[in-house]
């Protein structure tokens, strides 16, 4: 009993210990979290050099003249200015005259050059172009102009729609892209992007450059333009094909039989094309192996030429003349001569020593 008795006092103990280490370590975090706090409100302990920049007090649109009344200025980190913003409103409003706005802002957004007039000029459509741009006017109605629902700031395809003579000599209506991603500057005399309520048009002004501004004063005069809305999300051009009747009412039995001749032809073609450059391999190898081996066999004559041609020296054995005097034996036999009156009798005798 005495031995339950100390177990269950060493457990209360434990219990306790923990629960004082557990009341520390909140009271340190507590502490701790409260320093972070007080360092991070106080800069890291560092003052933050501190700048004014000039913000819209109220919300802008395009064309407003800045005034003290529409601007204030407000503390901005000194090392974190955005480029193009202004410090006072003074340095703005300049006494050369005033500036108007060209993008619509929101109040407290700060107040850039690029989105300003310079001194003196007037917000106008020559100075919201982009450099090297144009500004172009096509006309639409409510269903070119995509019911109204074009405005400022959107980008648009603009579609041609005009009929040419096929090879039967019929006319044959059809439908291309002209231009793709093509920025909407002002729609009638409006240019405010911040409009936002779909009204009817007669007019569009796009924003493109001088050989786009040459497509669409040309096309406007040999067929009908539309306007096609893009996602603003995807400014990106695509590959498009031209949509004719065929594409909207489908194929004749002629038709399918020609385009079926046809690309029987162009397999046909095909084919050819892949045995004729077969046909060069084989030839091309051919020719090369000829000649490998025509300049394996030249250089075997070379170098038999070059051995051929080699003087060879030979050692010559040493002559020495030899001179001996021998003497003629004289013969055993000799001829002897008797004359008797004419005659002349000869006789062959032994010679005498």
């Amino acid at each position: 009993m005495g031995r339950g008795i100390k177990m269950r006092a060493n457990s209360i103990i434990m219990v306790v210990l923990a629960a004082v280490f557990g009341i520390v370590a909140v009271v340190l975090a507590n502490v701790w979290l409260d320093g972070q706090r007080s360092a991070f409100a106080s800069g890291g302990g560092e003052e933050t050099p501190q700048a004014t920049i000039v913000v819209a007090a109220t919300a802008l649109n395009f064309g407003d003249t800045l005034n003290a009344d529409n601007l204030r200025e407000i503390a901005w980190p000194a090392n974190a200015v955005p480029p193009g913003t202004f410090r006072t409103r003074q340095e703005l409003i300049s006494a050369e005259g005033g500036r108007q706005v060209l993008t619509a802002m929101a109040a407290n957004e700060p107040v850039l050059e690029s989105r300003i007039t310079g001194p003196g000029q007037r917000a106008t459509l020559s100075a919201v172009l982009a450099e090297g741009m144009r500004a172009v006017s096509i006309r639409v109605n409510d269903v070119l102009g995509v019911a109204g629902f074009v405005l400022p700031g959107d980008r648009v395809d603009v579609l041609l729609t005009r009929n040419a003579r096929n090879n039967d000599g019929d006319d044959q209506p059809f439908v291309d892209v002209l231009l793709q991603s093509i920025k909407v500057l002002a729609v009638d005399q409006q240019a405010d992007e911040k409009r936002n309520d779909p009204t009817v048009v007669k007019s569009v002004t796009l924003e493109v450059s001088t050989k786009d501004a040459q497509k669409l004063t040309l096309a406007s005069g040999v067929g009908q333009l539309s306007l096609a809305l893009r996602q603003v999300a995807s400014p990106e051009g695509q590959i498009t094909d031209r949509i004719t009747l065929n594409d909207l009412i489908g194929d004749t039995p002629a038709d399918v039989a020609a385009r079926q001749a046809e690309l029987a032809r162009q397999q046909a073609l095909e084919e050819a094309r892949k045995r004729a450059e077969a046909d060069i391999a084989g030839i091309r190898e051919a020719v090369e192996s000829v000649g490998s081996r025509l300049e394996t066999r030249i250089d075997t004559v070379e170098n038999e030429l070059k051995r051929v041609q080699q003087p060879v020296i030979r050692e010559e054995p040493e002559v020495r003349e030899v001179v001996r005097l021998i003497e003629a034996e004289p013969p055993k036999r000799v001829s002897v001569n008797v004359h008797r009156g004419l005659d002349r009798q000869a006789y062959d005798v032994p010679r005498l020593r």
